[in-house]
């Protein structure tokens, strides 16, 4: 199993293009034969969990099996209205290696091993279904704390992503080596205090930890 996240941001006159896709590029990716899961997401405006959407900004996960270009993953509609609307592209393939946890009930990325012991530069997906009324603690808890990441040692990068603003989130991240990425998860004081919140009190009806090598970063 194979994945593909594309992060678009849109030109500021095109921005309202940014919203059309999420209903449009339903129809091309639900009769693509190449792939076997997708999700069309918006995107936070900080790089991780935010309450605040940036508008203009939005992404694409795609799985497959077979070794497919782009173009099949994606549909050539899809990427010419990239080509023509967007600014900026970031095409991330990824090669999933470890995890835990669903996505709509589905192990998307395949059977993983929780742990292996790759030890190299690593992408991390963690992606979550907020109970309702657990909302008002995941934000007052979750979200400081993910402000924090991008002064972590060994961080690369983040973008938020989500189905559902404040409902479905998930942070992509990129660090320079698993123990740099381990290193802020779970030796941070304040992030381990949270990450037992979670568990105790039941913040998630559904919840998804995925981590990925970096086959390729395309950009335009």
């Amino acid at each position: 199993m194979k994945a593909t996240l594309i992060i678009v941001k849109y030109k500021p006159i095109f921005a309202i293009f940014g919203f059309l896709s999420m209903a449009i590029f339903r129809i091309p990716l639900f009769f693509n034969k190449n792939i076997q899961f997708y999700k069309l997401m918006g995107t936070g405006k900080n790089g991780t969990f935010d309450k605040v959407p940036d508008l203009s900004q939005w992404s694409i996960l795609v799985t497959y099996n077979d070794e497919v270009t782009l173009e099949a993953q994606f549909g050539g509609f899809i990427l010419k209205w990239f080509d023509l609307f967007c600014k900026k592209q970031t095409i991330y393939i990824l090669q999933p290696i470890e995890g835990h946890g669903f996505w709509d009930q589905k192990k998307v990325f395949g059977e993983l091993p929780p742990t292996t012991d790759y030890e190299g530069q690593i992408a991390v997906l963690t992606r979550a279904t907020i109970r309702l009324n657990k909302l008002r603690y995941f934000w007052e808890n979750v979200a400081p704390i993910a402000s924090q990441m991008v002064t972590a040692d060994g961080f690369i990068t983040s973008y938020g992503v989500g189905e559902i603003p404040w409902v479905k989130q998930a942070t992509f991240s990129i660090w320079e080596s698993k123990a740099a990425m381990k290193k802020f998860a779970y030796r941070m004081p304040q992030h381990k205090a949270v990450i037992q919140k979670t568990r105790k009190q039941n913040w998630y009806s559904e919840d998804m930890f995925t981590r990925f090598i970096v086959k390729q970063k395309i950009e335009k």
